[in-house]
This record gives C-alpha cells, sequence and structure tokens, in this order.
C-alpha cells in the first residue's frame, strides 16, 4: 500500500502549489485567492523508488459550524483520518494566526505524525522569521517555498521518516490501463458531487446548494463488480457570458481538459430545469471530443408525468445528436435508477475501444453499396473498394476508393448505421474518413 500524505493549513498558504509540486503535475488549480479549494483532491507522488499520494483540502476552519466552511472541515477531517502523515502548511510571511492555533490544537489531540511547514521562506532567515511557529507545539518548522521547488525534498524525507519504509512499494504497472476514466460532467447544481458522494456512500466531496460549489476537477478512485474506475467530479459549465470571475475561468478549463481525458463522460441533465441551450453546447463538446457519453436526466422523482413527457421530447429535439447514447432517469439522491447506468458506461467505453477487423468491415462496406450505391455527382460516381479501422476513443473507419470527395453526410450517416448494427456500438461516436486514390494523370497536360 502507498503512503498518504495530507496537505492541511488554513486558505491561501500554498497547499494546492506544494500539492503540483508534489506530484509533479499542474492538476490543483493554483491562484491568488482564499478559499479555491474546497474538496479533497488526490495526486501521485514519488521519491526515490517510493511511491505515495498526495491528498490535497481546502482552508480549514475546524471551528466552522455552518455553512460551505463546515462541509470544507469535514473533507479535511476525512482527510486527516485517512493520512499516514500530516503536512501542516503555515505561511511564512504571513506569520502565526489564531486559525493556525486552531489546527495545531485538532491535530495535536488526533496525535497523528505531523510535519509542520512553513511555506514561503524563500530568501527569509529560519532563526529569526520563523521562531514564532514553535508556539504551536507540532516541534521543528521546516522551512520551503513550494512555488520555487525549495526544501521540498527534505520535507518528503522528513514526512516519509516515521512510516520506516524498507521497499519501494511494487504496484502494478498495467492497473491504469484496466481504468475507466469517468467523467461527470453538466451544468452547475445538477446534482454531480451527490451523485457521486451516492456511488461511494460517504460524503466524498462538497454537496451544497449553491451553483458552483465544485470549483476544481476532483477524482477519485472507485471499483464496482471487479471493475476500477476513476470518478472525475467537474465544475459545472456556465454560459460563456455568464462566467464573470477568474476562478470560474479556471474551472471551466479544468473541466475541458477532464472531458477530453476521460475516457466515458456521463452528462448529467436536470429534469426540474429540462434541456437548456447551456446543456446543448456541453453535449456538443463532448461529441467534438470524441468521447464516448451516457446521458442521465437526475431529479426525475421531482417531476409530474406531463413536465416528464416535454422533457423526453426535448430531448428526442435538441439532443438528436446524441441519439446513439443511452438514456437513463435517475434521482441520486434517492439512490433510484443508478444500476442500469452502470452498465450503460461499460458498454460505452466496450464500444469506443471495439477492434473492428478490416474483412469484416470491407464486407459490410460492400454490402452497403450493392444495398444502396452512393449518388452520382456530375461526371463522377464515387467507387468505394475497401475499409478498416483507422482508431479506437472514438473508433474511426477509413473508408479507400475513388472520387469518394463527392460521398455526401446522408451516405455516411447510412454507413455508420450498418456499422454501428454489426458491432453493437453504443454510447460512442464513430467517425467516418474517405481518403480517395491519387490519380497519377491528373497533374499531366493533355497533348
Amino acid at each position: 500500500m502507498k503512503p498518504v500524505i495530507a496537505l492541511v493549513g488554513r486558505p491561501n498558504v500554498g497547499k494546492s502549489t506544494l500539492f503540483n509540486r508534489l506530484t509533479k503535475t499542474r492538476d490543483a488549480i493554483v491562484a491568488d485567492f482564499a478559499g479555491l479549494t474546497r474538496d479533497r483532491h488526490y495526486g501521485n507522488g514519488r521519491l526515490g523508488g517510493h511511491e505515495f499520494i498526495v491528498v490535497d483540502t481546502g482552508g480549514f476552519e475546524p471551528t466552522a459550524e455552518s455553512g460551505i466552511y463546515m462541509e470544507m472541515a469535514k473533507q479535511t477531517r476525512q482527510a486527516v483520518a485517512e493520512a499516514d502523515v500530516v503536512i501542516f502548511v503555515v505561511d511564512a510571511r504571513g506569520g502565526l494566526s489564531a486559525q493556525d492555533h486552531d489546527i495545531a490544537r485538532y491535530l495535536r489531540k488526533l496525535g497523528k505524525p505531523t510535519v509542520l511547514t512553513a511555506n514561503k521562506a524563500e530568501g527569509m532567515r529560519e532563526g529569526i522569521q520563523l521562531t514564532e511557529f514553535y508556539e504551536l507545539g507540532l516541534g521543528q518548522v521546516h522551512a520551503i517555498s513550494a512555488a520555487h521547488g525549495e526544501g521540498i525534498r527534505s520535507l518528503i524525507e522528513l514526512a516519509l521518516e516515521p512510516l520506516h519504509l524498507t521497499q519501494p512499494q511494487e504496484d502494478d504497472v498495467d492497473a491504469d490501463a484496466a481504468v475507466i476514466k469517468l467523467a461527470v460532467a453538466g451544468r452547475p447544481n445538477v446534482g454531480k458531487s451527490t451523485l457521486i458522494n451516492t456511488w461511494l456512500g460517504e460524503e466524498r466531496l462538497v454537496a451544497f446548494d449553491l451553483p458552483g460549489t465544485t470549483r476544481d476537477a476532483i477524482s477519485v478512485p472507485f471499483e464496482r463488480n471487479g471493475q476500477r474506475f476513476e470518478l472525475i467530479d467537474t465544475a459545472g459549465l456556465r454560459r460563456r457570458g455568464r462566467v464573470f470571475e477568474a476562478i470560474e475561468k479556471f474551472s471551466v478549463v479544468k473541466t475541458l481538459q477532464a472531458i477530453e481525458s476521460a475516457n466515458v463522460v456521463l452528462l448529467l441533465l436536470d429534469a426540474t430545469q429540462g434541456v437548456t441551450d447551456q446543456d446543448a453546447h456541453i453535449a456538443g463538446y463532448i461529441l467534438e471530443s470524441g468521447r464516448a457519453v451516457v446521458l442521465a436526466i437526475n431529479k426525475w422523482d421531482a417531476v409530474d408525468d406531463y413536465q416528464r413527457e416535454l422533457l423526453q421530447r426535448s430531448i428526442e429535439t435538441r439532443l438528436v445528436f446524441l441519439k446513439f447514447a443511452a438514456l437513463h432517469f435517475i434521482s441520486a439522491r434517492k439512490r433510484q435508477g443508478l444500476g442500469p447506468v452502470w452498465a450503460s458506461i461499460v458498454q460505452a467505453h466496450k464500444s469506443a475501444t471495439c477492434k473492428m477487423s478490416t474483412p469484416v468491415l470491407t464486407r459490410l462496406l460492400q454490402e452497403a453499396v450493392q444495398f444502396q450505391a452512393p449518388k452520382r455527382t456530375g461526371m463522377f460516381r464515387p467507387k468505394m473498394r475497401y475499409a478498416h479501422q483507422g482508431g479506437m476513443n472514438p473508433p474511426v473507419v477509413v473508408v479507400h476508393g475513388n472520387s469518394l470527395d463527392h460521398v455526401t453526410e446522408a451516405y455516411k450517416r447510412f454507413l455508420e448505421g450498418r456499422i454501428r448494427k454489426e458491432f453493437n456500438l453504443i454510447g460512442t461516436p464513430l467517425r467516418i474518413e474517405m481518403k480517395t486514390a491519387h490519380n497519377p494523370y491528373a497533374d499531366k497536360d493533355e497533348d
């Protein structure tokens, strides 16, 4: 098992910057705003032959009793409970605060191995400026600069020292290949975090009745029926004109990156609000990215029969370009209809990574041409000779022949339907590319 290190501290002391430095990524959003991180954020780090898991947390206010800060405090307490070692980050330039004392009191009470770290200490003399942090009663103060990478290696060595690791942790090298990355996307406040919490059976993500609660793309490992998943909770995507705050702009970028890196996207819609323009925009982006997709209508229990009928008609008209995707009606809060969603997610991933043999594709192509030949355009009639697979996730079928530039979009959809039926492709886009053979005499001058 990899050891777990939790980063804890008050807002804006540089925990996310340290997280990115330890994991050698840019997974955590970093900006000069207090309270940017709200959920627990996991990443993998390595020191020599030893691997470890780093947990970034939101600004910790142990005394918070209500609102979003209480939910953030719950997340931090859970991260500390899971951790083998806690790195308590304070601000070397901002100095000691009452909130630091509250956090130190909480950590001392737990008695878990804790490393006190003063961040933003570049160019400072440890003996003078850092003396006040010894008041916290957590032993030696380790000075670092997460932004400049100073003191990071010695910090990790100090954190791993109490664990007495003797041999590098050996993990399955090919394990990541068997993991399905599932991104849950949608507009703000449609229930994305609530759905993931329901799946996990714990309050893993901050779910609060406030649009924009989730700001980062949070990854959570999950296993179901022997299949490993990486659940990615994304920030809700608003219309471009309504994205005012710089924080929200960061969140949009992280969400779009999460969609592109996922294997399957679960597009969550709100039954009480119907299919909006923004839902159609998000669906269009998923389609452009080539991701496999499953549609789920949340809060289905909160609408009557008339609203349900209107909603289904709206889906058929406004999301007609996703007719290949499975559609489910669920209630995340009441755990209704969630089982079939998993079957569709696995089916969508299977379809997106389907291997199609050249002989079968060529036979399908020839049968399609015999059934209905492509239309002649002027002097040219497209001649299709053979087809092969040109890629996966999404599947790409490349058709070779002559004069294929004149094949209509309608005929491509006709071919797509036959290929989907043959290989049972559900939940994934299918791209068909036409490659016309070069005419060696086309560039020669006539005598």
